[in-house]
């Protein structure tokens, strides 16, 4: 997948961060250390860490990947990174 997308809430900027759907690559989740959880009353799933979009930035650009854009939406800020596939 070229494309992630991670974000978190401006009071909470120091984590968790969200970073990815239910259809995320399980590989990557896994070496982010994320968990997968669904908030009751959603019907669908996202995958969390505890660390700050920061270090979850810094792991993802060891992959490989680059931010593309971030922007904020409210309360939240997101960031969209993609990765070059060969």
């Amino acid at each position: 997948m070229p494309y992630v997308l991670i974000s978190t809430q401006i009071r909470l900027e120091t984590g968790p961060t969200m970073v990815g759907d239910e259809y995320a690559d399980p590989a990557i989740m896994t070496y982010l250390g994320a968990r997968k959880t669904t908030i009751l009353g959603n019907n669908f799933s996202e995958y969390h860490v505890d660390e700050p979009p920061r270090l979850v930035l810094d792991k993802l650009e060891t992959l490989g990947y680059r931010v593309v854009s971030m922007t904020g939406v409210g309360q939240t800020l997101v960031w969209c990174l993609h990765k070059e596939t060969m």
